[in-house]
């Protein structure tokens, strides 16, 4: 038992050294921590909380539905799904992707809505504590600050944290809804 407290500081005994092992392990479980799947978008980086995301998956092709809006990619099938593909460079006012087998798609949940998101690349797994989040700063930039839920310090990169629900308009989901029920009852109709 010596030969540990000789390894420890002097005002730290075993006990004291459980203790704050407790409180830490305590912190890290504590409620005010999220984790964020990271991923990159013209050179810069995004989490949406880990919460949201049910898959990552590699780049597919889409069906283009009619008189969508630019940023919308199209739609896929995901297991008998009909899951709308959004174009975050696109959305961001970035251009759009020009999207390779390199480019990813993650599956997130929107309140009841699935979709996707088309990303670079997937980068990290973090873990924010709500303390290390900061607020967005008001200035001209070109994304729209309502689509930040805050911004966070990693090392000596800036991450900036998505507020997924506040990038797509819910109406405009809904009519997405409808226009690939439509589809899918055209080719239910063509398919014998």
């Amino acid at each position: 038992m010596s030969g540990q407290n000789a390894k420890l500081p002097s005002t730290m005994t075993p006990a004291s050294r459980g203790k704050d092992v407790m409180e830490a392990e305590t912190r890290k479980e504590s409620s005010d921590g999220r984790q964020y799947v990271t991923f990159e978008i013209a050179e810069e980086e995004y989490g949406v909380d880990i919460m949201a995301v049910r898959e990552i998956r590699a780049w597919t092709g889409t069906t283009r539905l009619p008189n969508s809006a630019d940023y919308m990619r199209g739609v896929i099938n995901l297991r008998g799904i009909i899951v709308p593909i959004y174009d975050l460079r696109s959305r961001f006012g970035l251009g759009e992707t020009k999207a390779t087998k390199t480019h990813v798609i993650i599956i997130v949940a929107v309140g009841v809505r699935i979709l996707g998101i088309l990303v670079d690349a997937v980068s990290d797994i973090l873990s924010v504590y709500e303390g290390d989040v900061q607020p967005v700063p008001r200035m001209d930039r070109t994304i729209d600050s309502d689509f930040l839920a805050g911004l966070v310090s990693v090392e000596e990169r800036m991450v900036a944290l998505l507020a997924v629900e506040r990038l797509f308009d819910l109406e405009q989901l809904s009519d997405l809804d409808e226009k690939s029920q439509s589809l899918e009852k055209d080719v239910d109709s063509v398919v014998p």
